[in-house]
């Protein structure tokens, strides 16, 4: 399918690897010129050259923390006249309730919530102006079933989902969608932390954890970056203009809900 989006310029956050890079990947596979941004400088342009050489698409890098006013600033002028705009952001440590104070909840607020908001606010005019323009947050599968122990990533990636509700109806006039990829479980290094964790909290082996974790997915395994990123391709094609503030799951069917 050709998704109709060769030639734009797409700022994807946090795409050094893991999620973000898959998703990095998958425009740039359609054509798109890209502004990668993440806070290692190194793999950052590792991952940028090796897309260079092989889709022949321009990219620029910015290694900042887009959870400060500082990275924010500098993200946002590269990413001048961009098309697209992926937010992406890692996730808040794991934890109990009684575990966090009101910094731990700044933290997960300004790196999950206000920073994706912060972007849309600098960017979205101008795609309004030019009367187009795609917006993608991922987010977390944890907004439509909550999981106790990412109460940090529950309650900031939910304010973010509350935002973008709204949003995404004011602007979509002007030719704008605005729409989240829920995440489940893919083989990233967010998975081997999370494993980590039970690993540590319950004495057992790696892979003993992910077998678990395996077994509570109906289709039998993690996802992909890959996988992950062709969705967010296509919510960002010309084919994806009638999908307007939406929460997409690609979680492999773990999430039990009706709708």
């Amino acid at each position: 399918m050709d998704l109709g989006i060769k030639g734009k310029k797409a700022l994807v956050c946090a795409s050094s690897k893991g999620l973000g890079l898959g998703c990095a990947e998958a425009l740039a596979a359609a054509g798109v010129n890209l502004v990668m941004n993440a806070r290692g400088a190194e793999a950052l342009e590792a991952s940028a050259e090796r897309i260079r050489q092989e889709h022949a698409v321009e990219v620029t890098t910015v290694a900042a923390d887009v959870a400060t006013e500082e990275g924010q600033a500098l993200v946002i002028k590269a990413a001048e006249g961009c098309d697209i705009l992926v937010n992406n952001a890692g996730g808040p440590p794991p934890g109990m309730w009684q575990d966090w104070d009101r910094e731990d909840f700044i933290q997960a607020l300004d790196a999950n919530m206000l920073a994706p908001i912060a972007l849309i606010k600098a960017l979205v005019p101008g795609m309004m102006e030019r009367g187009w323009g795609r917006v993608v947050n991922i987010t977390s599968q944890s907004v439509r079933a909550p999981i106790a122990v990412l109460g940090l990533s529950n309650s900031a990636r939910t304010g973010l989902t509350g935002y973008v509700a709204g949003t995404a109806r004011q602007v979509a006039g002007k030719g704008v969608t605005i729409n989240n990829l829920l995440p489940g479980i893919h083989a990233t290094d967010r998975a081997d932390s999370l494993d980590g964790a039970v690993v540590q909290s319950k004495g057992i082996t790696l892979d003993e954890a992910r077998a678990e974790r395996q077994a509570t997915i109906p289709a039998g395994r993690y996802g992909t970056r890959e996988e992950f990123g062709a969705a967010c391709a296509f919510l960002c094609s010309q084919h994806a203009g009638f999908i307007v503030g939406q929460n997409l799951l690609l979680d492999g069917g773990a999430t039990n809900i009706t709708m």
